[in-house]
């Protein structure tokens, strides 16, 4: 893949980079991929590169930026510690601008052919689902394991493009009382499409982490290719 690094500015004066990888062809449609709390570390690139070679430009903004730039942090309980405090202190309306701001830089760019989807993991799926309840901002959404998007279901009315949503059934900070409040708020909805999966933890997807589940993690990724190729092309 190619891959750079990319400042953008912010809305409000300010500047924050973002991981851009490339497609082999160049071109292709756009995904604003949404960090976990550790920051656009090598997983999260790893991802971006993933994407790509799916043939979608992948732009990783770095969210954490007002805080403290260039957040890199692994999953040892150290990291842990850091990123929790950093997503606690973050401002999500903030947050959510940033990433709207990154979906239109990435729809500006000459290599975005086709439409622009966020999609993010735990936090990031959170921000996901926040960025595509905003007018405007993306084409589509994926949300892997978003974190308190039940207690965001107000916005529910605002999803106007499709979404898909992949959580847990024994996530330890998702309960499925929560997962079936966020199925009840879109079962009118069929743009909105909710998976679970079952015998798998939080952060499923995560290579690098001891709750990966391979057979999970291929599942969902097929569902989301399938869903971004539907939703994506022009």
């Amino acid at each position: 893949m190619q891959s750079q690094r990319i400042s953008i500015n912010s809305k409000d004066g300010g500047q924050f980079d973002a991981y851009l990888s490339l497609p082999p062809t160049g071109t292709g449609p756009g995904i604003v991929l949404i960090q976990e709390i550790f920051g656009v570390n090598q997983h999260i690139r790893d991802v971006a590169d993933q994407y790509a070679s799916d043939g979608f430009v992948v732009l990783a903004p770095d969210v954490f930026w007002r805080q403290e730039p260039g957040v890199d942090i692994g999953y040892d309980e150290a990291g842990f510690q850091k990123g929790f405090a950093l997503m606690q202190s973050m401002d999500f309306p903030k947050a959510v601008e940033d990433i709207c701001t990154a979906a239109q830089v990435l729809k500006n760019r000459p290599e975005v052919q086709g439409k622009v989807a966020s999609l993010g993991y735990c936090m990031g799926g959170m921000l996901s689902y926040l960025t595509c309840t905003t007018p405007g901002a993306v084409d589509a959404s994926v949300c892997y394991y978003g974190g308190g998007i039940h207690t965001a279901l107000d916005r529910a009315p605002q999803a106007k493009t499709p979404m898909l949503m992949h959580f847990a059934e024994k996530d330890g900070f998702i309960p499925m009382e929560a997962v079936a409040q966020i199925k009840a708020a879109f079962a009118s909805n069929s743009d909105v499409h909710i998976h679970t999966y079952p015998g798998v933890d939080h952060g499923f997807n995560c290579w690098g982490r001891p709750m990966y589940q391979q057979k999970a993690a291929a599942l969902a990724r097929g569902r989301t290719l399938e869903f971004l190729s539907k939703n994506l092309s022009v």
